[in-house]
């Protein structure tokens, strides 16, 4: 007597495998443009913060100091200025054309 094996399960499931693969690589892709994103705003920090600021006296390592400061805020700035949606969805229309 022969078995049937319904493989119909198995199918759904290796037809939900892309679906988490382009689910991850968006997640990569997002963080990679916020990321750029951050050093977009990071360089713009270092331009514009350039003043006499009581924040960092002057001191042998301040300008250590003012890039980690605008390095972190640049991080924590980064997806929300438009930017990173801006090339994420530019980025996107190119891997599907």
């Amino acid at each position: 007597m022969k078995m049937k094996i319904d493989n119909y399960e198995a199918l759904q499931e290796l037809n939900q495998i892309p679906n988490i693969v382009k689910t991850d690589n968006d997640a990569k892709l997002k963080e990679e443009t916020n990321k750029f994103e951050a050093i977009f705003i990071k360089e713009i920090l270092d331009v514009s913060i350039k003043s006499n600021n009581s924040l960092f006296p002057k001191s042998a390592g301040e300008e250590i100091y003012q890039s980690m400061y605008n390095g972190a805020i640049s991080n924590k700035m980064s997806g929300h200025f438009g930017f990173s949606k801006l090339l994420f969805n530019y980025l996107k229309s190119k891997e599907k054309g």
